[in-house]
């Protein structure tokens, strides 16, 4: 086995003061396994994430403007966490939409940004993951007009988003808080780790990158269901939150005692 068989990751994050954003979600990649993890990101945030998830590469993330940029040389994107939400963004997130055949994982910016032109998901010839918080859910409600959040309660709206038409790929809702909500094609599954200590800025960037790994590292070993990846991904999302509060506690962890409990999370389940 070599690393190109253990998950080529593309994690599209990170703006001027979010550095951090980016940086988390390739940690999580990273330590969840992920063989290669590339950063696509301003260059002037480079130093920041070179020494702080230096492990992945980084890319200026003008290079994707380019229409010969080849993302079929990754087995899944992420895309949003710290990204912004201007029109040039919204552009970028249609042509990863419409461009790339292999799993997306769409959170935080990235939603945002949906949101500003839900049209688009039409487009989709893969499995696209979706990963709100409440608010998120909310805005994605209203964008395509599938009700209001706090009318519908959360398992209602998470069934209610993973019915939104995706183009010709299944869409995974993974709805974010205290027992989080995966679904999709009427299975839900319902997440059974994790404490109040992981409500912390960055704890979603940490989750993004461990589900586009995993989803990464099934495209290889096994004919990936995206729906199972992501719920395993939220059990050892809360699990490394659990594993953090014990030696942290639940006060002063932070979401990058989150990423670093990753691994030791995954050890804990598999042995390895």
């Amino acid at each position: 086995m070599h690393k190109g068989q253990a998950g080529r990751v593309l994690i599209i994050a990170g703006s001027k003061g979010m550095a951090g954003a980016a940086a988390l979600a390739a940690r999580g990649a990273l330590y969840s396994g992920a063989g290669l993890v590339k950063i696509a990101a301003p260059a002037e945030i480079f130093d920041i994430l070179q020494t702080t998830a230096f492990e992945a590469m980084c890319i200026d993330r003008a290079e994707l403007d380019d229409p010969a940029f080849d993302y079929s040389v990754f087995d899944a994107i992420a895309i949003g966490p710290g990204l912004g939400i201007s029109e040039a963004n919204v552009d970028l997130l249609s042509r990863v939409i419409s461009g790339f055949e292999g799993p997306v994982v769409i959170d935080a910016d990235g939603i945002n940004c949906l949101c500003k032109r839900p049209q688009i998901l039409n487009m989709r010839r893969g499995a696209t993951v979706l990963t709100p918080h409440p608010g998120e859910a909310g805005r994605l409600l209203e964008a395509f007009a599938k009700g209001n959040y706090k009318e519908l309660g959360r398992e209602t709206a998470a069934k209610a988003l993973a019915d939104i038409p995706c183009g010709t790929g299944p869409l995974v809702v993974l709805l974010k808080g205290s027992e989080t909500l995966v679904t999709s094609g009427g299975k839900m599954y319902v997440n059974t780790t994790g404490n109040p200590g992981m409500a912390t800025g960055g704890s979603g960037d940490v989750l993004t990158g461990i589900i586009v790994s995993l989803i990464a590292q099934g495209m290889h070993y096994m004919e990936a269901d995206p729906l199972d990846a992501v719920a395993a991904s939220a059990y050892l999302h809360g699990l490394a939150g659990d594993i953090a509060a014990e030696k942290k506690g639940q006060y002063g962890m932070t979401s990058a005692d989150l990423a670093d409990a990753v691994a030791e999370a995954i050890k804990e389940v598999t042995g390895f």
